[in-house]
């Protein structure tokens, strides 16, 4: 018999599969996720946490997590778009706001732990290096592991905004500052490595923002308008975008917490079948969920109308 070559069709490679879904489809790094979450066992089962940060084409979402055998917990979070009531109406996925977020979600969660007061962070951002755990205190900090996912972690990249502003308001997160935006290598070998923080200050403020709007308000004016519309509708000038974060800056250590969205007055809606009256006058509709038999019911009726307009449309034809 001759030499035949085994042809891999669709059935072989379905039995040889990469173990995890989440691994093969490139959205979770399991062996960088074990190293996070295991823990020593004399620590008695404390939980170790980890910020979480995630970046979509809309916002970032952080949260400081921690591993149960139940699964994972929530601590706190925050997201970019809450930025939108610290009066910045648009950009939520850029540097600087990634800075606000880890700002945000830094304050909530000390704030939540009781630690606020003993643990205040930087309060004038210079963009230099900062490490909590050297502050002279008699507690310890909050210490979290920060979590890129499957984020390329490369000089200057969006998720270092975050650990930079969860640093600077207060959280002992283990880092270095080789991956921020400013770091330059030594020119010879021996000497030690040069940090711009200044370079640094201009990403957490948005001077790269600025310096973009100022270049399309001078070469395309349809453009400007079209991408920065709501910056346009706010009334605020390229110039204004750095004090516009810096507001955000103090709004955030004044008041970190979640704001939910209430009506100005109070109101309590009596639910009357498919109508509801609310306490201030106004009458508004609400449906009601359909029952199993009566999403049928509703199918064979349109089945049954539309067979009437078949038959209709045959007939004058």
């Amino acid at each position: 018999m001759g030499w035949v070559k085994v042809q891999k069709n669709n059935a072989y490679y379905k039995r040889i599969q990469t173990k995890y879904r989440r691994r093969r489809t490139g959205h979770t790094d399991y062996q960088a996720r074990r190293s996070m979450v295991r823990q020593d066992k004399n620590k008695y089962n404390a939980p170790k946490y980890r910020l979480v940060c995630r970046i979509t084409n809309k916002r970032f979402i952080t949260q400081i997590v921690y591993t149960t055998i139940l699964g994972d917990k929530v601590l706190t979070q925050a997201t970019s778009t809450e930025l939108e009531k610290l009066d910045i109406p648009s950009g939520y996925t850029n540097y600087a706001a990634g800075y606000l977020t880890g700002l945000m979600i830094a304050h909530r969660a000390l704030k939540k732990l009781g630690l606020d007061g003993d643990f205040e962070g930087v309060t004038d951002v210079q963009g230099e290096e900062f490490h909590i755990e050297d502050e002279e205190n008699e507690r310890r900090p909050f210490k979290v592991i920060y979590d890129v996912g499957t984020a390329r972690t490369c000089v200057g990249h969006r998720v270092w905004s975050v650990l930079k502003g969860a640093v600077d308001g207060g959280l002992y997160i283990p880092h270095k500052v080789r991956k921020f935006t400013g770091y330059g290598e030594p020119e010879e070998k021996g000497q030690d490595y040069t940090y711009d923080a200044g370079a640094h200050l201009e990403r957490i403020l948005g001077t790269h923002v600025q310096e973009y709007m100022e270049m399309l308000q001078e070469e395309d004016q349809e453009r400007y308008k079209v991408q920065f519309a709501k910056l346009i509708e706010a009334d605020i000038e390229p110039d204004g975008i750095e004090d516009m974060y810096k507001e955000a800056h103090s709004k955030i250590r004044e008041n970190p917490e979640h704001k939910k969205f209430v009506l100005d007055e109070p109101t309590t809606n009596k639910v009357m079948g498919n109508k509801t009256v609310s306490s201030d006058g106004s009458d508004y509709k609400r449906l009601r969920k359909l029952s199993y038999k009566q999403r049928k019911d509703r199918v064979k009726q349109k089945i049954q109308s539309a067979q009437k307009r078949m038959a209709g449309a045959m007939a004058d034809e």
